[in-house]
């Protein structure tokens, strides 16, 4: 299953399933960004800011014949494209989309670090990460290794297909 990416998705506001559905829809509309793999779709505990509502997370394996940062512009033009409001670092959103993997690169600009910096902290991204990507390694780290220095218990599979 070769893929280029490895997108992170989130909701917490309104329709959290519905929302992430919207985000992959818009990102692979045009056929640029192509669907490789899904993850389920997880129930999660808040993080950072925990005094907020619960999340649904997941991640998707794209092909996407374009740069890092042509990636991010698509990302960032679906959240805003469906009116994603930032005010409050890890504070609620309808809409998160987030690159964790861009092919075997190691990026780092001010607003493009790639894998993902804080992934190894999440538990909710490495669960349904593992889905799409199980072997996948970040610095070195396999998710199972990352994922047992973790507590991963409030990351709970949603009930359906």
């Amino acid at each position: 299953m070769p893929f280029d990416a490895v997108l992170g998705l989130g909701s917490n506001i309104g329709d959290r399933v519905g929302n992430i559905e919207d985000a992959i829809a818009r990102l692979t509309a045009d056929g640029v960004v192509k669907l490789v793999a899904r993850s389920r779709y997880y129930r999660t505990a808040p993080w950072g800011v925990t005094d907020q509502d619960w999340f649904v997370n997941a991640c998707i394996a794209v092909q996407a014949d374009v740069s890092a940062r042509e990636l991010l512009a698509r990302c960032q033009a679906v959240e805003n494209g469906m009116a994603r409001v930032r005010t409050q670092r890890w504070g609620p959103r309808n809409i998160d989309v987030d690159i964790l993997t861009f092919r075997d690169q190691k990026i780092v600009e001010p607003d493009l670090v790639v894998p993902h910096p804080r992934i190894a902290e999440r538990a909710f991204v490495l669960v349904p990460l593992k889905d799409v990507a199980p072997d996948v390694r970040i610095d070195g780290a396999s998710i199972d290794e990352m994922l047992s220095r973790l507590d991963s218990s409030d990351v709970q599979p949603l009930a359906g297909p």
